[in-house]
């Protein structure tokens, strides 16, 4: 019950204020992702790929939860989470086959751990979660203290905390998917931005400058969100069709699996285009609930936005930016680019309770984290 009884905040603002943040119980556990070598794969185009392995952990999260609520937080190329310790168990068995699905799919290594918040807080750091609500349907985790940050070090440094699962078992990831058009900037820029305190800095510091940079964007139409009101577009093919296979085939084989999203993406194309209702779905109402379900900004230890902005806006940020980390207090990351794309966790169509995850097109997180490593 502890996460169903935290208040919504309705105001991203509040996220800066680490009076709205209530400890996780010592029991509980955080877990984390990371894939390794998603710089090298942005750069090679394979920035959708990266997407998807990270919101796949998540998937594989919510799918064994079975409609539980818990927090998490999606980074791009990676995600982290937090679960009750009678639950403890079946992540991890979840977390470790993500792990081997992006090996078997993709060739792709993905990082994983699993730590107890009495270890973390052991050594140290703070977990700390809110929720916001980004609509009615929806809202996020948000997490603070430090701890998250201190998993993800661990899981780097190698403390392998999470047993492996039998080869060629498959994760259960209904719902993942990636059928949005890419989202242009409207506005001149996707920007991408990573703010993340100085070690042992005062907090009070650091969300000082949150807040500042939170002014900055507030003139920006709905505060910079990248999805238009009317929700994202579409096309088809959609050209995530076959990350999509990969995730749904279910040992089956990825090419039957495809053609199914390929009719299926037909059908949702149809309808959107046109508006027609089918069967108490409705797909005008559907597009606009996406954009309003989106992720576009986030606290994980740290401010994280991808936004439509303008070019004065982008200068302005980084003076800001400059001038804190000049004084000791942030370290930063910005990686600007063209689009933003959208991932996708979508149980049902027929409820608002489906989540989106947004990144720049580009790799925007991926590639903004290279200049936050470069900060340290």
């Amino acid at each position: 019950m502890f996460y169903d009884d935290l208040p919504r905040l309705t105001v991203f603002a509040d996220v800066a204020d680490l009076s709205h943040y209530t400890p996780l119980p010592d029991d509980w556990v955080v877990g984390v992702s990371d894939i390794v070598g998603s710089t090298d794969a942005v750069a090679a185009g394979k920035y959708k790929t990266v997407n998807m392995i990270g919101a796949a952990v998540i998937s594989a999260q919510m799918n064994a939860a079975g409609g539980r609520a818990f927090p998490f937080v999606f980074g791009g190329d990676g995600a982290a989470f937090a679960h009750p310790p009678e639950f403890a168990e079946e992540a991890g068995r979840a977390l470790s086959a993500v792990q081997n699905w992006a090996r078997t799919e993709f060739d792709m290594g993905l990082r994983v751990g699993q730590y107890s918040v009495a270890d973390i807080r052991a050594a140290g750091p703070e977990v700390a979660v809110a929720r916001y609500a980004v609509s009615d349907g929806v809202d996020y985790a948000m997490f603070a203290g430090g701890g998250v940050s201190w998993a993800e070090a661990e899981m780097k440094a190698g403390a392998d905390t999470v047993p492996p699962v039998p080869a060629g078992t498959q994760p259960d990831l209904t719902g993942l998917s990636c059928r949005w058009s890419h989202m242009k900037a409207r506005n001149g820029t996707i920007l991408s931005l990573l703010l993340s305190p100085v070690e042992r800095v005062d907090q009070a510091r650091f969300g000082a400058v949150v807040e500042v940079v939170l002014a900055e964007v507030a003139h920006l139409d709905r505060g910079g969100h990248p999805s238009p009101p009317e929700g994202p577009g579409t096309d088809w093919p959609p050209v995530g069709a076959t990350l999509e296979a990969h995730a749904s085939h279910g040992g089956k084989g990825v090419k039957a699996a495809r053609r199914k999203v390929l009719f299926e993406t037909f059908i949702a194309w149809v309808l959107i285009k046109t508006g027609i209702k089918l069967g108490g779905f409705d797909p005008t109402h559907y597009r606009k609930t996406v954009g309003g379900n989106a992720d576009f900004r986030k606290f994980d230890d740290g401010l994280k936005m991808t936004i439509d902005c303008d070019a004065g806006t982008v200068a302005r940020l980084r003076d800001v930016l400059d001038k804190a980390r000049a004084e000791g207090v942030v370290r930063y990351g910005m990686h600007t680019q063209d689009e933003a794309m959208m991932t996708c966790i979508v149980p049902s169509i027929m409820d608002d309770t489906h989540v989106h995850f947004i990144d720049g097109a580009a790799g925007g997180y991926t590639q903004a984290s290279v200049g936050l490593k470069a900060a340290s």
